[in-house]
């Protein structure tokens, strides 16, 4: 079925007022609407009703694109000097101790399982990874302020860039076991993937900090934004950098230089949640209920293995942190969601490893869907505990 300028504006007024529906429902049911949009993806994809024409799945890659850029802009608006000077430290060894610890946690339980070496270090290699929209979202909505919510929103962006190094390694160290000890490119190719992107949203943001709100009195416009998120991201991908990491950097070079803006960030808050909605409609829209429903040996270990990494770990590097008993004790159940960024990584090993993509793959897709909707509540039932939800 070909694509008609009716039937597409048709499909995205739909998401659009699924998405209004979803709020709804959970503004009244203490449902995470992340949840809601997942399930009702699931249910008109086509492992549903399959009531979606099928030339909707090509939209999903720049849906993607789209949305965590945004996020990954509005994120970088957290790590404002002050704040970076008095939390840098600590946020560094949370993040590290964090990646470091999930993954090794998951390669050893795999191993235990005996399952093959290459697995377990790719499995491992993208355990870390976490769903900043996700994360961003389940905040946004429940409208959380305070210590755990600024900490979880500024982990999520940074431990995804560690753990982009850390699959580029391990992935490395799976081809030279494999038998391909041509793995240099690999590892370089990780390090200019993290450090080209930096650099680029660095680059970027220097003219958006002189340029942006100097028509508007002291405003950053909805036009201004929009334009360099995507063109940093834009650009980002087709470099094959991190676009998450390349509009963080931009946002942080804004939010530390453009000293003219009032709220330099408010036009992208209000502008995000159609990009979301659309993205997790259709991370819905490509879930499998079979593969749920028939979860393996792997999914069940690696589901195990990465909820008890992800907590001790995290628990352990706020503790060397000297973080409070709030963030220490509660920042780990924050950091359950997993979604764009581990499929992301699932591809560069299916393509790296044809013989293990479906393998690969499968469990990914099965598991992101377990932990986007395991992971949502059990970020809002800790935010709650933390007390850190307005009544």
């Amino acid at each position: 079925m070909e694509t008609t300028d009716s039937s597409l504006l048709l499909l995205l007024g739909c998401f659009l007022l699924v998405g209004y529906a979803a709020h709804a429902i959970g503004h009244f049911t203490h449902v995470p609407r992340v949840i809601l949009l997942l399930l009702l993806g699931i249910a008109i994809g086509p492992y549903g009703l399959d009531l979606v024409p099928e030339y909707v799945q090509a939209w999903f890659p720049i849906a993607t694109q789209a949305a965590l850029s945004v996020v990954g802009f509005e994120l970088g608006e957290k790590f404002l000097g002050a704040t970076i000077r008095q939390v840098g430290k600590s946020l560094f060894i949370i993040s590290i101790t964090k990646v470091i610890g999930t993954a090794a946690i998951v390669f050893l339980v795999l191993l235990l399982f005996q399952f093959p070496i290459e697995v377990a270090l790719i499995m491992a290699g993208i355990a870390p990874a976490t769903a900043p929209a996700t994360t961003a979202d389940v905040i946004n909505e429940v409208k959380a302020k305070g210590e755990l919510a600024e900490t979880s929103l500024r982990l999520v962006a940074i431990d995804d860039a560690w753990g982009v190094i850390l699959f580029s390694i391990m992935l490395a160290a799976a081809a030279i076991v494999s038998g391909d000890h041509n793995s240099n490119g690999l590892l370089f190719d990780g390090a200019r993937e993290i450090f080209g992107a930096v650099v680029l949203g660095a680059i970027i943001g220097l003219p958006m900090a002189w340029v942006t709100g100097r028509v508007s009195e002291g405003q950053l416009t909805l036009i201004e934004a929009l334009g360099f998120v995507f063109l940093c991201g834009g650009l980002a991908a087709a470099m094959d950098l991190s676009y998450i990491l390349a509009c963080m950097s931009m946002g942080c070079v804004v939010s530390n230089l453009a000293k003219h803006h009032d709220r330099p960030f408010h036009e992208i808050e209000n502008v995000q949640q159609p990009f979301l909605i659309i993205f997790f409609l259709l991370a819905g829209f490509h879930a499998d209920i079979g593969s749920m429903l028939t979860l393996g040996l792997l999914s069940i270990v690696y589901i195990v293995a990465r909820t008890l990494g992800v907590i001790s770990a995290t628990f352990t590097g706020a503790y060397l942190a000297g973080a409070s008993s709030r963030v220490r004790n509660h920042i780990g159940w924050c950091m359950l969601p997993q979604a764009g960024v581990a499929l992301g990584l699932a591809l560069l090993a299916a393509d790296r490893f044809p013989e293990l993509g479906v393998q690969i793959l499968s469990t990914i897709v099965g598991t992101c869907i377990f932990f986007e909707i395991a992971g949502p509540l059990s970020t809002r039932v800790t935010l709650r505990k933390a007390g850190e939800i307005p009544d």
